[in-house]
């Protein structure tokens, strides 16, 4: 596996430490050479993103090549750039998720880490339950949407 994938339930601990599970610890060792990790608010879901620094950097490149008078700009400066911290794995394969990043997500207890191809989620599990849940999704506009590419 060369993406982070998969779906994995964990519960946070009283620290506000999650494990990372070992497949997606796997491509961070393995693709990544076990890189420094960076946290930071979604941009507009409700849950946490975990960057790899190869990938926070392409992504810092992209924003950087934003006109940061927009509107949009500003805000994904603010929500997303802002918020960004530097975490690191410890021995047991754990994060720990600062205490202002549990706040924003909604993350208490149970919850849901989610590969995402070149980043990870964390969501709290009542809110990834919602927001996945098949009849809210309008299934003819997503369809069409996906036709294109091959779904």
């Amino acid at each position: 596996m060369t993406s982070f994938l998969g779906k994995y339930y964990y519960t946070l601990d009283p620290k506000g430490r999650i494990i990372i599970p070992a497949p997606l610890r796997e491509i961070i060792q393995s693709k990544y050479n076990n890189s420094k990790l960076y946290i930071t608010n979604a941009p507009f879901d409700k849950c946490l993103h975990i960057y790899p620094l190869e990938e926070w950097s392409r992504l810092e490149e992209k924003i950087r090549s934003m006109p940061t008078m927009e509107d949009a700009v500003q805000y994904l400066l603010k929500r997303v750039v802002a918020s960004a911290m530097e975490c690191g794995l410890d021995k047991q394969g754990r994060i720990l998720i600062p205490y202002e990043h549990r706040q924003d997500a909604g993350i208490t207890g149970e919850t849901v880490i989610v590969g995402q191809l070149n980043k990870i989620e964390i969501w709290d599990k009542a809110e990834w339950d919602a927001v996945t849940d098949p009849k809210k999704v309008d299934a003819k506009t997503f369809k069409t949407t996906l036709t294109g590419y091959g779904f």
